[in-house]
């Protein structure tokens, strides 16, 4: 009979992931930070291939990011609204880490597996950084996906994408709990 992590499933089993919108400083000093990037390398990689990376986000780099997020909404047309939702997570939040998905050629992992492993990753570092007592939220939303600021703002290579904006601080309001999945409807059992 396997020895159970009753700490660790009671966290997985009532984890909530806080607003960006309601964090503010302080957020995690580079110290307090690694750990929790170190949890999050841990995940599933097969093929150890590290298809993803990070970029920390701290205040100044922020403030840099919601101007550019601003300018380019504005560029494409967005009205007032899509604009502050998209540049608002980088004024509120007091530090983001930006997962990049970073794809290697291999003849044995392929591209989808590799993408998922950073997604694992977004995940892991919510997590960590949660477990850590921080307020923490996975976003993503078109600036994760536009290609004009993946490479002008980020630095990103054209095979790369941004699998996800990790916001980190403090947590001002908890939230309440959401809906989750009905696991009758969700899970199907094969014994034969």
């Amino acid at each position: 009979m396997p020895t159970p992590n009753t700490a660790a499933m009671e966290f997985l089993l009532t984890r909530r992931s806080r607003p960006a919108k309601t964090l503010r400083a302080p957020g995690p000093d580079r110290d307090a930070l690694m750990p929790i990037l170190t949890a999050a390398a841990r995940s599933p990689d097969h093929g150890k291939l590290e298809p993803w990376r990070f970029v920390v986000l701290t205040r100044p780099a922020m403030e840099r990011v919601a101007l550019a997020v601003a300018d380019r909404a504005m560029a494409l047309g967005m009205d007032t609204e899509a604009i502050d939702k998209a540049r608002l997570p980088f004024v509120d939040s007091p530090l983001c880490v930006a997962v990049v998905e970073s794809p290697k050629d291999s003849p044995k992992v392929p591209a989808l597996e590799q993408t998922y492993s950073a997604g694992a990753v977004c995940l892991a570092l919510l997590n960590a950084a949660l477990a850590s007592g921080w307020g923490a939220n996975w976003l993503t939303g078109w600036v994760a996906h536009d290609a004009v600021l993946a490479a002008g703002v980020f630095g990103l290579e054209p095979q790369e994408r941004i699998a996800g904006f990790v916001h980190i601080g403090t947590e001002t309001n908890p939230p309440p709990d959401r809906p989750r999945p009905d696991l009758d409807a969700i899970v199907r059992w094969m014994d034969a």
